[in-house]
């Protein structure tokens, strides 16, 4: 099952953003001066969090991402910050995590490393996020033509990459009965290990952090996989068979 986000009839947030004069703007340039902050973050429901993000990413699909001060925003957050999500992502210099879902300063942590895959140090990180923290929701977001994904396929032997490729091969191992060329050539194998990459992460993040399962567990944390497509700029949720 995937699950493709858009954005409903009305998107009140981009509404407000883009409306001259409002007080999330500034008077002078009409560019976004609101954060998160404490009590917004405490308000928002785990399905807003998610519906935002998927909003965001369609202003950013259509080419209309709300436009922001940041030096204005990083002065209000000098003193604390409250996001609303963390992204773990690839490195891909194509996926510009808070472009792509149309998020702010402070809005949002973002932890990249090759193949989002999950390891100790990104689940500190995930645990300080949400725990410490506050996000509500954990994305795991895979791409379109990963180079990791690419390299695992391959079986690439090179330094430090070796050891971080062993984390992809079970999605890899997942779909050896795929009916096609199994080699990083082939763009429908690699979206395949890449979405079963992602919602993989998914599993190996719960099973390996029992402060995020527990968060989960008491609905104060939804946790996602997703893909995104380099031609078009969408992201979609993957149904990661957690019900």
């Amino acid at each position: 099952m995937i699950i493709t986000g858009c954005s409903p009839p009305t998107d009140t947030k981009h509404q407000l953003a883009t409306k001259k004069g409002g007080d999330d703007t500034s008077s002078s340039t009409n560019l976004v001066t609101e954060v998160m902050t404490e009590e917004k973050q405490r308000a928002m429901s785990l399905d807003d969090v998610v519906q935002d993000l998927m909003e965001g990413n369609n202003h950013f699909m259509n080419n209309n991402l709300i436009q922001r001060d940041h030096q204005a925003q990083l002065r209000q957050l000098t003193h604390g910050q409250y996001p609303k999500a963390v992204v773990l992502s690839c490195i891909d210099s194509r996926v510009p995590v808070e472009e792509v879902f149309d998020q702010g300063v402070g809005d949002l942590f973002v932890i990249r490393v090759a193949g989002n895959i999950e390891n100790d140090h990104n689940l500190a990180s995930l645990e300080y996020s949400c725990k410490v923290s506050g996000a509500k929701v954990i994305v795991v977001l895979g791409h379109e033509n990963c180079g990791a994904i690419k390299s695992a396929v391959k079986g690439v032997d090179m330094g430090n990459i070796t050891e971080l490729l062993t984390h992809i091969q079970p999605a890899i191992d997942h779909h050896q009965d795929f009916q096609g060329e199994k080699t990083f050539e082939n763009p429908d194998f690699l979206e395949i290990i890449t979405k079963e990459n992602a919602t993989m992460t998914v599993d190996d993040i719960r099973n390996q952090s029992p402060i995020l399962k527990e968060l989960e567990t008491q609905g104060r944390l939804k946790i996602v996989a997703a893909y995104f497509d380099l031609n078009n700029g969408r992201v979609t949720l993957l149904d990661n068979n957690d019900d």
